[in-house]
């Protein structure tokens, strides 16, 4: 069929200029807190592209993620002396502070139990402390499903931009497995606002969703 073709050049198209769709969303997380801070936390840290940006607002961040390698990763592309602390660690037991005043989540949530995950970033945030979650869903409505298609000429303009119409290599993956999202966007509202009351969600472009709770 014409359409599955057309969906199979794309793909095609996508993986030879890839991009990173977390880090779009860097600038946005950034404009969500404060401009200083004491401590931060970045669970699900990755390559540490995120934790570094927060380096710039806190006094000190924690970078968790289970997989050795891309933590090691992440080690050697932070600079000496920057304020940054990547660990091998649990994203919910883990990090050495018992409060932090930012705590940030990018493409991890669905890797870990939604509720107990957020009831441990809800513990673990100090008064006045900001959490900024964006995550994935699985699609399950006519808006989720036209989003989806939405984005898939979106994606392909976009990694022809950024990459200057060249090939690009792909970034660093994870070594651990991963899986897709489970939950669909309204089972995630309704949890999410049960546990962090007054939380702002909204669906967003690219496959992602994003959370901010601000603790009272």
């Amino acid at each position: 069929m014409l359409g599955e073709r057309v969906l199979r050049g794309l793909q095609r198209f996508n993986d030879a200029h890839p991009w990173d769709h977390n880090a779009h969303y860097h600038p946005w997380i950034l404009r969500q807190l404060p401009r200083r801070a004491g401590t931060a936390l970045d669970a699900g840290c990755g390559s540490g592209d995120l934790a570094r940006l927060l380096a710039g607002r806190a006094r000190h961040v924690d970078g968790v993620d289970t997989d050795p390698r891309i933590v090691a990763r992440a080690r050697e592309l932070t600079p000496s002396g920057a304020p940054v602390t990547f660990h091998v660690a649990d994203a919910l037991t883990g990090p050495p502070h018992d409060a932090y005043d930012v705590i940030t989540c990018v493409a991890a949530l669905h890797h870990l139990p939604f509720t107990e995950a957020l009831t441990a970033f809800r513990r673990r945030l100090a008064p006045g402390g900001t959490l900024v979650v964006v995550g994935l869903f699985r699609a399950r409505t006519l808006t989720d499903h036209l989003l989806g298609a939405l984005a898939v000429p979106l994606n392909a303009a976009v990694g022809w931009s950024r990459n200057k119409g060249r090939a690009a290599p792909r970034p660093v993956a994870p070594a651990a497995r991963t899986r897709p999202a489970e939950m669909c966007y309204d089972d995630i509202v309704r949890e999410a606002r049960r546990i962090l009351p007054g939380a702002r969600l909204r669906r967003r472009l690219f496959w992602r969703y994003t959370l901010v709770w601000r603790h009272p």
